[in-house]
């Protein structure tokens, strides 16, 4: 039954990156992103995509721990 899971993860794993390698190799359209009058350089889509993905993915997690530590916090107050 392990191995079995371990199989199961493996292959998932290897799907996902080939999602991801063919969605890198479908989206090569240069884009410039303009924020706040700062334009940013010509790069892939792809690229500007994957990179928001990796900041959420960063981000999130953070924000939600900031929630629950403060939301603790206020709780132990209150007590």
């Amino acid at each position: 039954m392990r191995n079995v899971k371990r199989v199961l993860l493996v292959v998932a794993f290897f799907l996902l990156v080939l999602m991801i390698l063919a969605f890198v190799l479908e989206n090569q359209q240069s884009v410039s992103l303009l924020f706040l009058g700062w334009v940013g350089p010509q790069l892939p889509i792809s690229f500007v995509i994957v990179i928001a993905l990796l900041v959420g993915m960063v981000i999130g997690p953070i924000l939600g721990w900031l929630i629950v530590r403060i939301s603790r916090v206020r709780r132990k107050s209150l007590a």
